[in-house]
C-alpha cells in the first residue's frame, strides 16, 4: 500500500463500506494429516497447491505435519485438505518442547506427537501444574542455602 493510498483512507469520507478490499496477511499455516504412503502425501500437496494466495507447501510425512505459506486462511486450508482427500485434518496442535511450563501435565504430554514436542494447551488447570503453591514455596525455601534464616540444624 502506497503512501498516496494511506493518506486518501485517512481522509475518505464514504459511509461505511469501502471499494477496497481488506488484504489478506502473510501467514504460515501448519495442518496436522495423517499421512501413510507417497500418494497420501501427493495427494494432500496437490489439494493445497491449488488454492488462491498459496506460495509454497512442505510435507513432513513422518511428522504428518503441512506447512503453506501464502496469503490464505488458516480455516481454509483445513477445511479444503478434509474436503478433497477426505483425511481428518487439524491446525497444528504441537509445541516444541522447551516452550511449555510443564510437559509431563496429562493433557499437554501426547505419546503421539513427534519427537521434541508436546500438545499446546491454554487451559489454566495445566499451567498451574508447573507452578508451586506459597505453602509449598514456604517449605522449600525455609531448608535452601541462600535462606539466612534457615534451619540451625542444616
Amino acid at each position: 500500500m502506497g503512501a498516496l493510498d494511506h493518506i486518501s483512507e485517512l481522509f475518505d469520507c464514504s459511509s461505511g463500506s469501502s471499494k477496497h478490499k481488506k488484504r489478506k496477511q502473510l501467514q504460515t499455516v501448519e495442518v496436522k494429516v495423517k499421512m501413510d504412503c507417497e500418494g497420501c502425501e501427493r495427494k494432500v500437496r496437490r489439494a493445497v497447491e491449488g488454492m488462491k494466495g498459496v506460495s509454497t507447501v512442505e510435507v513432513e510425512r513422518k511428522a504428518n505435519k503441512v506447512t503453506v505459506v501464502g496469503y490464505v486462511e488458516p480455516s481454509k486450508v483445513v477445511a479444503r485438505i478434509a474436503h478433497r482427500t477426505g483425511k481428518k485434518a487439524e491446525l497444528w496442535p504441537y509445541v516444541p518442547y522447551d516452550v511449555v511450563a510443564h510437559p509431563y501435565a496429562p493433557g499437554v504430554y501426547d505419546k503421539k506427537a513427534p519427537s521434541g514436542y508436546v500438545r499446546n494447551t491454554d487451559d489454566p488447570h495445566y499451567s498451574q501444574l508447573g507452578r508451586a503453591s506459597s505453602t509449598e514455596v514456604r517449605y522449600t525455601t525455609a531448608f535452601s542455602d541462600e535462606n539466612p534464616a534457615a534451619c540451625v540444624l542444616m
